[in-house]
């Protein structure tokens, strides 16, 4: 990544990034507080902003995210391949565990790995992309359970955890550790795992894998653009 910046662009992208979905609206005094910039210098972004189509200013002085932004967030959203994020995660897993990374949807009552890399070890967790497994076992079952559609306390659980961790449930030389992944938009995507051989893939191993995979979570977070 280059070092080069602009600084007035990098303040103007810093006051479209206070918005988040649980806040769509905001005050002067509230993009203030978030952004750490005088009242003065946002006036003169958002009048940039406004004009460009990012921004809109209510009549009561309150802004908002501008048509702009839904525009490119479009074209974004045509051209995204999710396999190019989430790919480099799984690698990045892998490098930092040495054990299989794989990501997981739900279809109906089921399972299905949509995409993995596979551990260098001889003796590891092999997965096949387009494997079938089942939702009652295993620790990304239990995460798409819990964020789908899931009830009763093992969802409430897993849900409040914001991960699951399943020893030897489906197979018993196997544990796993997984994660909820969610777009821009807040929705749920599926479940991201890292998964060994229980006597190797120790509870300390297993710590450092769920500190890893909530750091590749969050990065999905920022790049999965949100479903119309």
């Amino acid at each position: 990544m280059s070092n080069d910046k602009v600084e007035a662009v990098e303040r103007a992208l810093a006051v479209l990034q206070a918005f988040h979905t649980e806040r769509p609206v905001l005050t002067l005094g509230e993009i203030a507080a978030a952004t750490g910039f005088y009242k003065s210098t946002i006036l003169r972004l958002a009048a940039s902003l406004e004009r460009f189509g990012y921004l809109v200013r209510e009549a009561n002085g309150v802004f908002r995210l501008g048509p702009a932004l839904w525009r490119l967030g479009s074209i974004y959203r045509g051209g995204f391949d999710v396999g190019e994020a989430i790919r480099p995660e799984l690698r990045r897993l892998v490098e930092t565990t040495g054990e299989t990374a794989s990501f997981y949807i739900r279809e109906g009552h089921s399972r299905v790995c949509l995409f993995r890399h596979n551990s260098p070890q001889s003796a590891r967790h092999h997965l096949e992309e387009g494997a079938v497994l089942p939702l009652g076992a295993g620790a990304s079952a239990h995460v798409l359970a819990a964020f789908s559609d899931g009830k009763g306390p093992k969802a409430k659980a897993v849900r409040q955890r914001g991960y699951c961790v399943s020893l030897g449930e489906r197979d018993p030389q196997l544990a796993a550790v997984a994660v909820p992944v969610f777009d821009l938009a807040g929705k749920f995507r599926g479940s991201l795992a890292v998964s060994g051989l229980i006597g190797r893939f120790n509870e300390r191993s297993r710590r450092a894998a769920l500190a890893e995979l909530s750091a590749s979570a969050d990065r999905l977070r920022r790049l999965l653009p949100g479903n119309d």
